[in-house]
């Protein structure tokens, strides 16, 4: 097995890709640990991992999310420090909510740092991710009380790259209104057909399972709140949204547009604009990045009026085709680059062209 495939925290976003790699990239071999104690899987994992990972001469890369504290891995195993070491950003400690009641934990943002200088590679699931990790090294460290270390930032950076989340996206068509079913069947189309070039830029977790409730989803409507949430403690903030849905029992005239809408809140949006959501989501985070500046909204005042104005004219919702290139998100668009970054040399070689 050449590919060595290690995640600390084998759930949500992080199994699922794990998952990926295992069944479409070839000479794969992982090993992983449940997703629970997020916190004592974050200070410990490297010493698991160094006693159940056997030795073997045929690893020629090891691919980790950053929860693994990479450098103590690599510090215990001498052996895996050979390979070419990709590290997986799906979220980063330096800027993750912390309730104001809290202070942030200094050991995790730490180990995340750690972790990027020993790597080879550093992979972002968005741009957000990889500027609001980069841009927050210096005043992290300035938290230490002296002796602190200076322009990590300028090392890590060069290993730096962005390649978004990937998602096998269903066909959902049978469950979508006529005057969507079209447009949604040529997306598809896009999305499932083979990949002509690798987009690597921003990125959006995703969860293998789809919520679709009992009423056709040309009725929903998808609207994003200020923060996410994929998984406790290890979570990318970029990700929850709401949902708006109408009530279970109709009632209007035949077209519906009378029924009143339902706002949920699902962790994974890029699937609910699949099935035909309409996103809302705020001026900032990751959203730009993802989604066309229609969809969002800058203030509360702006979320409020938006909603007020489905609900008096829900049509508006019903009858939109949501115009978000899912394309971008997909495996066949991605695997490629995924293919590329679990290569034995190719990074290598991108690494010492930006360090010289």
């Amino acid at each position: 097995m050449s590919v060595l495939l290690l995640e600390a925290f084998y759930g949500g976003s992080h199994k699922q890709l794990v998952d990926l790699l295992k069944e479409s990239v070839e000479d794969c071999v992982s090993f992983t640990l449940p997703a629970k104690k997020w916190h004592w899987r974050a200070r410990t994992s490297a010493l698991y991992f160094m006693q159940a990972v056997p030795a073997s001469s045929s690893y020629r890369v090891l691919f980790t999310s950053s929860v693994l504290n990479l450098a103590e891995l690599v510090a215990l195993r001498p052996d895996l420090a050979r390979l070419k070491k990709v590290l997986y950003f799906h979220e980063n400690q330096l800027v993750y909510p912390v309730r104001k009641s809290q202070e942030r934990d200094f050991q995790y943002g730490y180990n995340q740092i750690l972790s990027c200088m020993v790597a080879d590679v550093v992979v972002f699931n968005s741009a957000f991710n990889m500027k609001s990790f980069l841009s927050s090294i210096s005043t992290f460290m300035k938290t230490m009380p002296d002796h602190r270390p200076k322009d990590l930032d300028r090392l890590i950076r060069p290993k730096c790259r962005v390649l978004h989340f990937p998602i096998r996206f269903p066909d959902v068509t049978r469950f979508l209104p006529a005057h969507k079913r079209l447009r949604h069947s040529l997306r598809c189309d896009d999305i499932h057909a083979p990949a002509t070039q690798s987009h690597v830029q921003t990125s959006a977790p995703s969860c293998p399972e789809l919520t679709i409730d009992s009423e056709p989803p040309e009725k929903i409507v998808n609207v994003a709140g200020p923060q996410q949430s994929l998984e406790p403690m290890s979570v990318t903030p970029c990700q929850e949204t709401l949902q708006i849905q109408p009530m279970s029992r109709p009632c209007g005239d035949e077209r519906g547009n009378l029924q009143p809408l339902h706002i949920v809140w699902p962790h994974r949006w890029l699937e609910a604009v699949h099935c035909g959501c309409y996103p809302l989501c705020p001026k900032a985070l990751v959203y730009p990045e993802i989604v066309p500046a229609t969809y969002l909204y800058s203030t509360p005042e702006q979320l409020c009026k938006r909603l007020q104005d489905f609900c008096k004219r829900p049509q508006l919702v019903r009858h939109h085709v949501t115009q978000v290139n899912l394309h971008t998100f997909s495996w066949d668009t991605l695997g490629d680059s995924f293919r590329s970054l679990l290569g034995a040399d190719s990074d290598r070689m991108l690494t010492e062209e930006h360090m010289s």
